[in-house]
């Protein structure tokens, strides 16, 4: 395939995420086979206005897949939100000859990339979250990696909790989606899971009511996981153990759920998806953004992608529901 571009940028935008380094390696391998110039861009959209650019060669991203966080670091840049600093992004690219960006992050990063792609900018962006909450796409890299570190924490929380006899109460990340919250909780056989985009789930009267009741038939421990977004966990730790007795604790994960090394699945995704994204551009392609869709790879227009709703994976929830709270 010839390249209708001769040099692009990459650069990672917003949260980290488990598995941004191997789709950058990916990016800088492909463009290279393609005959294709690459430059790194530090710090996000901060960086591109900076002009704190890099050369990325093959040995620039050597020993990098299997890394955590990302070597291009990120941040948020609330600048680009102005149309006269969007004007200065796109002639900062233009003056460093950079025809198409490789954008890898979440909803707020490809915003920035259409911006560009307005001030006429090839951009393609790659699904970078953990929270799993793009929704044209089924997987978003970094989200195994973090529900895989919760699944190991709550093990770990579990062993203490039966020792104790103990309520725990975990909180993960997920401020506005809680998929985290669903798949560890499952994974973990949770009693009980509470999520932001089911009020109902943070039913306290049902939930004392449900612990009493299973502490007489003899489950002598319990799990809560809470996605961040619901907020409380501490209070509601609280008001288990004055409701009930019952030593209650909470943990907050926290950032410990963006760190570590990524997953194989996470590996495989970036890698495949950053591929994909240099080859769009190659053909002239964008304002596009890489998905995962039924066990293929697509892409999707970024103002298409920006308006679809994010379904929760409430199938999951409510399986969870009728497995573990006994």
């Amino acid at each position: 395939m010839e390249s209708k571009v001769r040099k692009i940028g990459v650069l990672t935008s917003g949260g980290d995420a488990q598995g941004m380094n191997a789709a950058i390696r990916a990016v800088v391998r492909r463009a290279l086979d393609m005959g294709i110039e690459v430059v790194g861009i530090r710090r996000g959209f901060y960086g591109l206005l900076h002009e704190d650019f890099m050369e990325l060669k093959a040995s620039s991203v050597s020993n990098i897949i299997q890394q955590g966080g990302t070597v291009l670091f990120t941040a948020r840049c609330l600048e680009m939100l102005e149309l006269e600093y969007q004007k200065k992004a796109a002639d900062i690219c233009r003056k460093h000859g950079i025809e198409g960006l490789v954008v890898i992050g979440g909803d707020g990063s490809f915003m920035g990339a259409h911006t560009l792609s307005k001030q006429g900018i090839n951009v393609v962006g790659i699904p970078g979250t953990i929270d799993r909450d793009i929704a044209c796409t089924d997987y978003t890299i970094g989200f195994d990696t973090a529900v895989n570190v919760v699944y190991d924490a709550v093990c770990r929380l579990r062993d203490t909790s039966e020792s104790h006899e103990r309520c725990n109460v975990v909180e993960v990340m997920g401020r506005h989606c809680g998929e985290i919250a669903i798949w560890s909780g499952i994974a973990t056989g949770a009693d009980y899971v509470i999520i932001p985009e089911v009020p109902e789930s943070n039913d306290f009267d049902k939930i004392v009511a449900d612990i009493t009741e299973n502490r007489k038939k003899g489950k002598m421990h319990n799990i809560i996981i809470v996605a961040e977004g619901v907020e409380g966990s501490r209070d509601l730790a609280k008001r288990i153990q004055e409701a009930t007795g019952i030593d209650s604790r909470y943990t907050v994960l926290g950032h410990i759920q963006r760190g570590g090394r990524p997953t194989v699945r996470d590996v495989k995704h970036a890698s495949m998806m950053g591929s994909y994204a240099v080859e769009l551009l190659a053909k002239g392609g964008d304002n596009r953004v890489v998905a995962y869709v039924d066990s293929k790879y697509v892409d999707f227009d970024i103002n298409e992608a920006l308006a679809m709703k994010k379904k929760p994976s409430l199938d999951v929830w409510e399986t969870n529901n009728k497995i573990s709270s006994y």
